[in-house]
């Protein structure tokens, strides 16, 4: 065992990243909004919801047990690639962005986490478009500098050529 194997177990050993299943805790956010804006909306009581918004709750749910993310999956209001159809989608996305000052008063700790949630999504999103930008330019530097190769080095073999054609000529 050398030195640095020793030192080693010493060290704290890292722990595997834990994946967390954040479906239920969409499902309850989405639930309460839904809640929140059909009492508010259609004058609704207690548990109930009107038909409306039972029906797009339920298509809601269904998607997202369909989630193609699985567990690890975005919040539904910065998803890229909704599951719940144009016409849905649109709905939802209303529903949840007009309940949201309610929903600040009724329940703050949730939106408050909730919205970390969405600037955390929208970093990743920003994060990731750099990357790929970064990637999209080195990838054109590299095929610039291989065309500037290429127009290059043809003209070193014409002038080489050319000398030996002085030589052969003398």
């Amino acid at each position: 065992m050398g030195l640095l194997d020793k030192i080693k177990s010493f060290l704290p050993k890292r722990k595997e990243p834990e994946i967390k299943n954040n479906v239920p805790k969409e499902k309850e956010n989405i639930r309460k909004t839904f809640g929140v804006y059909c009492h508010g909306n259609h004058n609704t009581e207690g548990d109930k919801l009107c038909p409306k918004c039972t029906a797009l709750l339920t298509t809601v749910f269904t998607k997202i047990a369909r989630c193609p993310y699985g567990i690890t999956k975005p919040i539904c209001e910065k998803c890229e690639t909704p599951c719940f159809g144009e016409k849905a989608t649109n709905e939802f996305r209303s529903i949840m962005s007009s309940a949201q000052r309610k929903m600040l008063l009724s329940h703050p700790m949730m939106t408050i986490k909730h919205k970390l949630q969405g600037l955390g999504a929208d970093y990743a999103k920003q994060e990731r478009d750099k990357k790929s930008t970064d990637k999209q330019k080195q990838a054109e530097e590299k095929a610039k500098a291989k065309i500037n190769n290429a127009m290059k080095s043809p003209k070193s073999s014409k002038s080489k050529t050319k000398s030996k054609n002085k030589r052969k000529k003398k």
